[in-house]
């Protein structure tokens, strides 16, 4: 009997233990729920620039950038979102743009095609990210190797055939490839395509006469930038600033 009675205290004692657990972890769940919803950056498009290059040095170098993705943000950005940049960025799977800038939940706003070109539903959605979202800084980020720029030079240069989705695909790289080929030859082709691809979408941007992103380039409080993402390296290197 005494050794059931002690088994017996032993499954009760577990048992409180467990609920003391539990209730601790309701308690605690709205003051995590009660957290502020996140509030617009007050970054200026200089100071965001500068937080990308710093985490895209980290990340070169494999040190961790203090990414927030926990349980706690997660119920804070339930209740809006406040990213500190707009980045357009290419579809390739190796190019995931949070990791390169070691960005938590919420920091970014991203639009991703094969190619980084911005098509109607893209350039909406980065007037939306700079008017209703406040970011000062827009990213047209392209990088080696890409894809699409590369089937885009092989239907200039070879007049390749594609299949109809991927030919409509292409078409917005091929100014940039024409444009490339007429000062570079060979392996560096596609590269140099990249490049002025970039080129041509901050051109576009930068020059819209849409006032959502228009009037704040106007008054300083957007920028655009260019860049190019080496994979072998991990570098992003933002050569076009205006």
């Amino acid at each position: 009997m005494r050794i059931d009675r002690i088994e017996t205290d032993r499954r009760s004692l577990m048992v409180a233990a467990g609920v003391a657990a539990a209730t601790a972890a309701v308690a605690s769940t709205p003051a995590v729920a009660a957290a502020d919803a996140p509030t617009k950056t007050n970054l200026t498009p200089s100071q965001a620039l500068a937080r990308l290059m710093e985490a895209n040095r980290r990340f070169v170098t494999d040190r961790r950038n203090p990414a927030a993705i926990g349980t706690a943000e997660r119920l804070r950005l339930a209740k809006g979102q406040a990213p500190f940049a707009a980045l357009v960025g290419c579809a390739d799977s190796r190019v995931g743009p949070e990791h390169l800038f070691g960005a938590g939940l919420g920091e970014l706003f991203i639009v991703r095609t094969a190619g980084n070109y911005v098509d109607d539903a893209g350039y909406g959605s980065l007037a939306y990210a700079v008017a209703a979202l406040g970011v000062p800084l827009i990213v047209v980020l392209g990088h080696s190797r890409c894809g699409a720029v590369a089937a885009a030079t092989e239907l200039v240069t070879d007049n390749k055939q594609l299949p109809p989705a991927l030919s409509r695909m292409v078409q917005p790289m091929l100014p940039a490839v024409v444009e490339a080929r007429s000062s570079v030859k060979g392996d560096d082709l596609v590269d140099h395509a990249v490049h002025i691809n970039v080129r041509h979408v901050v051109r576009q941007l930068r020059e819209t006469k849409e006032p959502l992103i228009g009037n704040p380039l106007e008054q300083g409080q957007l920028m655009i930038v260019g860049a190019y993402y080496d994979l072998d390296t991990g570098a992003v290197d933002f050569f076009d600033r205006g």
